[in-house]
């Protein structure tokens, strides 16, 4: 079980850290966004440092949209150099969405072709120039994905193309329908993609009916049942309801052959991941035995 923090709108590293320490000895690592929501936040490299430091295994992101490829090569050779092992690597979010959407995207290189270039830096120990770099990057190469109810004839060409470039994990987009990561998963299967590749699937502790329809249909790609939401609107309690949902379903997915775990994200609800990632580990461990 993997979390998401998203840096805070600081220069004060407790700011970060008194958010991460109630995930430390709970989930197996913790993504450090870069620049969420493309806003600027502290930086990611810097995050991940800090709750490394702290005793936190961190997933550092690292996006196209922000930095050239002389930068990203930079970071990565600096996140080798500070002993960071898990990388992220993403397009990012467009910076229209942003809150300066005067701001010019750089997208010099995309998401596979950054993957290639840290599967080369660690394999080889070399920069796509074949300039040799000293030292060692032991990293563990992650890509984004994205769950659809697959039709007649889907072919998974997009992830197939990260997996060949380098990519060894992939979180993927909120995908809240067990079914429809039955059938993604089966596809998968069957393209010879799922032994490839460890895939954690993007789950949240739904605060509310609005927040989940919200969700729904703002975040591209996320997929959130209406029984979740009627079960929200239903609730007395929603924000309790929606952490039961989201128990219920790790636990669900736990059974599918081929999803290698879930990342959990809860922006502006970071508080209920820790209750979340507790509760559903005891119930997987109840039915496992």
């Amino acid at each position: 079980m993997t979390a998401e923090l998203v840096p805070p709108f600081s220069c004060d590293a407790e700011e970060l850290l008194s958010k991460a320490v109630a995930l430390k000895g709970l989930a197996d690592a913790v993504n450090v966004t870069d620049g969420a929501g493309a806003r600027a936040h502290m930086s990611a490299l810097a995050g991940a440092s800090l709750l490394l430091q702290a005793g936190i295994e961190p997933i550092l992101q690292m996006t196209c949209r922000d930095k050239n490829r002389l930068a990203l090569q930079s970071e990565m050779m600096g996140a080798a150099a500070l002993g960071i092992r898990n990388l992220l690597l993403l397009s990012g979010d467009d910076p229209k969405t942003g809150d300066q959407p005067e701001t010019k995207p750089v997208f010099d290189v995309d998401s596979r072709t950054l993957i290639d270039t840290v599967r080369r830096l660690r394999d080889d120990g070399t920069l796509p120039t074949g300039r040799k770099v000293s030292g060692k990057a032991d990293f563990f190469i992650g890509a984004a994905d994205m769950p659809i109810d697959p039709p007649d004839g889907w072919q998974p060409t997009g992830l197939a193309a990260k997996i060949n470039a380098g990519a060894q994990f992939a979180q993927t987009q909120f995908c809240m329908d067990a079914a429809i990561v039955r059938r993604y998963i089966a596809a998968l299967e069957k393209a010879g993609i799922t032994e490839k590749i460890a895939l954690l699937v993007g789950v949240n502790p739904l605060r509310s009916a609005k927040s989940a329809r919200w969700m729904k249909h703002h975040l591209y790609g996320t997929i959130i049942p209406d029984a979740f939401i009627s079960r929200l609107e239903n609730s007395a309690d929603p924000a309790r309801e929606g952490l039961r949902i989201c128990i219920e379903l790790i636990e669900e997915l736990s059974t599918i052959r081929g999803v290698a775990g879930v990342h959990i994200m809860a922006p502006g609800n970071d508080a209920a991941i820790p209750e979340a990632i507790k509760a559903a580990r005891a119930r997987v461990q109840r039915a496992a035995s």
